[in-house]
């Protein structure tokens, strides 16, 4: 499989989303070009697992307790990343967007085909956050804990994800 273009955006925790305060998203564009269908069995052989296909909350939300992968399976949608004060990105069929942990993410639109697929490392029980001021200590806390995946949702154990991730983790963790 070609290597993808890649792209990082780093988001800064804007008082209600967290996002991470050291891994980027990562997004990886036409990454699944030539088998977009296929976009769960791949997650899934590289150990992100409890996979789902379907769409995205049209709200704000992230996870505190698991790094997410989505792949564009089908049509094309607007999310924006990272909060309100985060960014609009446009994914289409075959790419990948990886969301670290406490990373905002909601879709603003889509086309009526849109269809996405996500997974988890290690197949995590993800939770589900919205920014409740109540849950902020927790999740900030669940944040610091979830470890760098041992293999890259799209490309496997010798990916750009584990590589990238590691270089913007403090010296102490990973």
């Amino acid at each position: 499989m070609p290597e993808a273009e890649l792209k990082k955006l780093i988001f800064k925790d804007d008082g209600v989303i967290p996002n991470h305060p050291h891994l980027p998203v990562l997004i990886y564009t036409g990454a699944l070009e030539s088998n977009p269908q296929g976009a769960e069995a791949l997650f899934n052989k590289h150990n992100w697992r409890n996979s789902w296909t379907n769409g995205v909350f049209d709200y704000h939300h992230y996870h505190s307790n698991a790094h997410e992968v989505l792949g564009v399976i089908s049509g094309s949608a607007q999310l924006q990343i990272g909060g309100e004060q985060g960014e609009r990105l446009e994914l289409q069929a075959g790419d990948v967007i990886v969301l670290p942990a406490g990373t905002g993410h909601k879709k603003i639109s889509a086309s009526p085909d849109f269809r996405i697929a996500g997974a988890y490392p290690n197949g995590v029980e993800y939770n589900t956050r919205t920014g409740k001021p109540s849950d902020r200590p927790d999740a900030l806390e669940e944040i610091s804990r979830v470890p760098v995946p041992d293999m890259d949702p799209v490309y496997g154990k010798h990916g750009p994800l584990t590589r990238i991730w590691s270089l913007h983790l403090p010296e102490n963790q990973g």
